[in-house]
């Protein structure tokens, strides 16, 4: 494949970024009720179609098109002064993303069915519990994205290919999303807090910035060129 291909690909790549945390934001933003105080409302909340439609869009879909566009960002950093950090982030965020599939389908297609039963009178189904091999993914691979998605977000700052302001913004998208979204939620309410939207959508805007700004610094040794008039 010849670098005007792989420049096509890598910017392709880039737009799945925005693409991404937008369904991402969109299917964060009506929170789940309490499982624990409000059994009935959980279930009839889980089991509805725009549940399952929300959740395999943007948790399902939205993280496998995530996936595409950290290889893309790494990709595009790789012959930038951040290139080694880059690409160590990308493979770091990207095993951490993989990993969240496993809670993400269940949540979709698991969560939907606990709720029908428990809707059709079997009751005894809340106190249904997964192994604790889940727990233990699921916190690996929040921990792996976010480390990764913020050493990316360094790698792009200091690779002076792409805008820092899009790299801070983020970073600080990342924070909100990770930190105060989804482990606070899940430490809280157990469920999306309004600041897992908004990291959604500030990873969006930066994304977008990304990509807009990397469509013309891909272009395979012209990049490469780029680099050198920059430390010239």
């Amino acid at each position: 494949m010849n670098s005007r291909n792989i420049g096509h690909w890598i910017r392709a790549g880039l737009w799945a970024l925005p693409a991404a945390w937008l369904v991402t934001a969109w299917s964060s933003l009506e929170p789940q009720p309490d499982q624990d105080k409000d059994p009935a409302a959980w279930a009839r909340f889980v089991s509805s179609d725009s549940y399952q439609t929300g959740h395999l869009v943007g948790s399902t879909l939205g993280t496998v098109v995530a996936i595409f566009g950290i290889f893309a960002l790494g990709c595009c950093l790789a012959n930038s002064r951040a290139g080694r950090l880059a690409l160590g982030a990308m493979v770091t965020a990207a095993m951490g993303t993989a990993l969240l599939l496993v809670p993400a389908v269940i949540s979709t297609f698991v969560t939907p069915a606990v709720g029908r039963a428990y809707l059709a009178g079997n009751q005894q189904v809340m106190q249904l519990e997964f192994p604790g091999s889940m727990t233990g993914t699921f916190l690996l691979g929040l921990v792996l994205a976010f480390v990764g998605t913020v050493l990316l977000g360094i790698a792009a700052w200091r690779s002076q290919r792409l805008p820092r302001p899009a790299a801070a913004l983020w970073v600080a998208g990342a924070v909100l999303f990770y930190a105060l979204g989804v482990v606070l939620g899940q430490a809280t309410t157990g469920s999306s807090l309004p600041t897992q939207a908004a990291g959604a959508v500030a990873m969006a805007v930066a994304g977008g910035w990304f990509a807009l700004s990397g469509t013309r610094q891909v272009a395979g040794p012209d990049a490469v060129q780029g680099d050198r008039r920059l430390s010239a």
